[in-house]
């Protein structure tokens, strides 16, 4: 009895301590956790699905899309719930390459992020977001996925809207691309992570890089309630996404078109061409109507992933490097088109605008002679006649006695370097500060640049001084390149006479981007003022509403007076029916539109000659500035000067062409977007002058067109400048140029330049 007792006693123990411990979890559970416990429970039966914003367009001026939007079904994997699965999501992954057709290798290099040893493709994003591997899928396919979510955990299939590029090649470098954000660009881009929505692309280069943030918007987020496999059974919570702003440009379409299709026939007409550029402004306002580069590509191979090799094509050298710009990050001598800032240096070091000047076969440069094409005199004449013949010894002795006056190979403590100075007034040597990103400087070499470089290069230039070249096969040219480098190791910091004569043609270590020069002929014919080019003019809500107007800084102003800029002008007004581009012009309806312009030819070492245009249009009141470049082309009118002329007739409608701008002038109002998003009105024939500072009208001076040229008359014939090599000397001579920047190219630096037919200096 006693011992059943006892039992009892020890049972109702246990059963009092299991009851103690249990109230103590319970009240553990209900009231010390019990917050944190019902939150987990709601999270395990909700998700939380990003709302990717649509992104914004980018329009041209009248409203057409450069780049839209388009809707696809986008099937993605969520890699970091992917690897915590058995045999890291393997076997999810062989469903998925089965659905939609691909390797379950590719499939694993695609969300596999990329780094040391890893090459595309590969995810370029953060680990811890969806990584699309089909973006255009099926409705087939995406209902194998939602209907089978189990089968499939980490995957997801929904509409998603995608870049679409309607013009194709069109303008590729300018617009850019988009990719996925990475880590390190979240740290870095400040603001960015905070609007970062997990699923969001950004933009890589071009406008879809600077402008970014007003075209990518605001991501929505959804709180959807789930079963125990996942399946969505309600929405708990819902915030609309943002849509971003359009992007409204100054960019004609037409004329883009019109740039690219010119820049095609112009390399296929000179073989050995291997880039080209086009560049269109409005001289009064700065803004860009047009901006072409060759080769090109197209901008829809970055959509969902570019191939590693497909990389490699876009930055190789063999296929042209079509990822670079030629436009603003090619730099070239810029040959005779540079003669507008060396007239103006001659006019600031205190020659006579009116004066009359000798135009001899050859000048002396210390003790080497620097020829006019053929060593062909054309006598005396006035600067006008010097821009519309191209003569060059009028330069070369100008530069030349500059050069002496600041001391030659004994500069003053402070020399005036006026043509140096004064080509950086124009512009160039740095920046034009237009909204792209990536943009080449150029180069002036004046005594800095000279002493900078030789303090960077000397070591090479001694030693090779030394070794010489033996990889190289021609003798004749390793020996000069020996000799180029035991000059440049010994005096390389030595500004010599032959760089100045070199530098007043525009040839030598002088490089300017097809931009730079743009914006220095716009401001010459307009106003004066020098401009940083915009592409954007406005952001536009969707639904039209305008959120803000990009204005064009103006950044300078030439050091010319009116009277000088008309002079100048005039002279360049007559060189496509009098001068050196008057082969290229014949027959052109100058009665109706008369172009002005300058040619100008550079030569290259080793290479064809760069072959430049700067023109503008109408000649009394320019609304265009149409400047064309073909690296390898030859002549500046035998190739750039035929494409600009193609441009023209696309523009106003000559040569049985439907003008792409009826009202002969760009389009001045921004285009009217509907509510529902479609451009209001026809925007075709649109010319009156609204909103905005509007291209300048012609300007009156009391310097008229100066008279008939005295010397010789023009020279007609093929344009064709005959080239003497460059010997190395050292106290005279000009340095060669080099090829600097992604697609740059150095004009040589020679005694005797070639001059052509109908061009004699450029």
């Amino acid at each position: 009895m006693i011992r059943m007792r006892t039992r009892l006693v020890v049972l109702q123990v246990i059963v009092m301590g299991v009851l103690a411990v249990l109230s103590l979890r319970l009240w553990q559970v209900q009231v010390v956790r019990g917050q944190e416990l019902v939150t987990r429970a709601t999270e395990t039966r909700t998700r939380s699905v990003i709302v990717p914003a649509v992104r914004g367009q980018i329009l041209d001026s009248s409203g057409r899309p450069l780049v839209r939007n388009q809707t696809s079904l986008v099937v993605s994997v969520d890699r970091t719930g992917l690897i915590r699965m058995p045999e890291q999501g393997v076997p999810v992954l062989r469903k998925l390459s089965e659905v939609l057709g691909q390797p379950v290798k590719q499939l694993q290099k695609r969300i596999t992020p990329c780094g040391p040893g890893v090459t595309k493709p590969c995810w370029t994003g953060s680990p811890y977001q969806p990584i699309p591997v089909e973006e255009r899928a099926d409705t087939r396919q995406a209902l194998q996925i939602l209907e089978r979510q189990e089968e499939f955990p980490g995957i997801s299939a929904e509409i998603q809207s995608v870049r679409q590029y309607p013009g194709g090649k069109a303008g590729a470098q300018m617009l850019g691309y988009l990719q996925p954000v990475t880590e390190a660009e979240l740290a870095k881009r400040e603001g960015l992570k905070a609007a970062f929505s997990g699923v969001d692309l950004v933009g890589r280069d071009g406008l879809e890089y600077i402008y970014d943030d007003e075209l990518r918007g605001k991501a929505g987020l959804r709180r959807v309630q789930v079963d125990r496999m996942g399946k969505a059974i309600g929405v708990e919570e819902q915030v609309a996404p943002v849509s971003g702003d359009n992007l409204v440009t100054s960019i004609d379409a037409r004329v883009q078109d019109l740039a690219e299709q010119a820049l095609q026939h112009a390399m296929k007409n000179a073989p050995k061409a291997d880039g080209a550029a086009a560049v269109v402004l409005e001289p009064g306002t700065g803004r860009v109507i047009a901006l072409a580069s060759m080769p090109g590509y197209d901008p829809a191979v970055w959509a969902g992933g570019i191939s590693d090799r497909g990389y490699q094509r876009l930055l190789s050298d063999a296929t042209g490097k079509p990822l670079v710009s030629r436009a603003l990050n090619g730099m070239f001598a810029p040959g005779s088109t540079f003669k507008v800032s060396s007239v103006t240096s001659m006019l600031r070091a205190g020659y006579p605008l009116n004066g009359t000047y000798d135009c001899p076969g050859a000048v002396m440069v210390g003790d080497r002679a620097f020829h006019n094409f053929h060593g062909i005199g054309l006598g005396s004449m006035n600067l006008h006649t010097a821009l519309v013949k191209s003569c060059d010894t009028i330069f070369y002795r100008a530069g030349y006695d500059q050069w002496l006056k600041d001391g030659g190979l004994n500069p003053k403590k402070a020399p005036k370097e006026v043509f140096a100075n004064t080509a950086k007034a124009f512009g160039f040597g740095k920046p034009t500060g237009i909204d792209l990103p990536g943009e080449s400087s150029g180069r002036i070499p004046d005594r800095t640049w000279k002493k900078n470089m030789w303090a960077q290069t000397s070591g090479t230039s001694c030693r090779r001084a030394k070794t010489g070249y033996p990889e190289v096969a021609d003798k004749s040219r390793a020996e000069f390149l020996k000799r180029l480098a035991n000059e440049n190791c010994l005096e390389g910091f030595l500004l010599r006479a032959g760089d100045s004569a070199n530098f007043s043609i525009g040839q030598g270590d002088v490089l300017v981007t097809p931009l730079q020069l743009a914006r220095a002929y716009a401001a010459l014919v307009s106003d004066g003022k020098l401009r940083s080019p915009r592409i954007g003019w406005a952001t536009v809500r969707p639904d039209g509403a305008l959120v803000r107007r990009i204005d064009v800084p103006v950044v300078g102003k030439l050091p010319l007076s009116k009277k000088e800029r008309l002079y100048i002008k005039d002279a360049l007004s007559d060189v496509p029916s009098d001068g050196t581009a008057a082969g290229a012009f014949s027959g052109f309806p100058m009665n109706k539109v008369r172009i002005g312009g300058k040619t100008g030819t550079a030569e290259v070492w080793g290479k064809e000659d760069t072959s430049w245009f700067a023109s503008f249009a109408p000649a009394e009141a320019p609304h265009f500035v149409v400047v064309v470049m073909v690296s390898q082309g030859g002549m500046g009118a035998s190739t750039a000067a035929p494409a600009a002329r193609e441009i023209y007739e696309g523009i106003f409608g000559f040569a049985k062409n439907k003008p792409a701008l009826p009202a002969g002038r760009p389009v001045s109002k921004l285009p009217k977007i509907s509510a529902d998003g479609t451009v209001a009105g026809d925007r075709t024939t649109d010319g009156a002058v609204a909103d905005g500072p509007g291209t300048s009208g012609p300007e009156t001076g009391d310097e008229g067109k100066s008279g008939p040229a005295t010397g010789d008359e023009g020279r007609s014939g093929a344009e064709k400048r005959g080239a003497e090599k460059r010997g190395a000397r050292s106290g005279d001579a000009g340095t060669g140029g080099t090829v600097a920047g992604r697609t740059g190219e150095g004009g040589t630096s020679k005694g005797t330049k070639k001059e052509g037919g109908t061009e004699a200096g450029g």
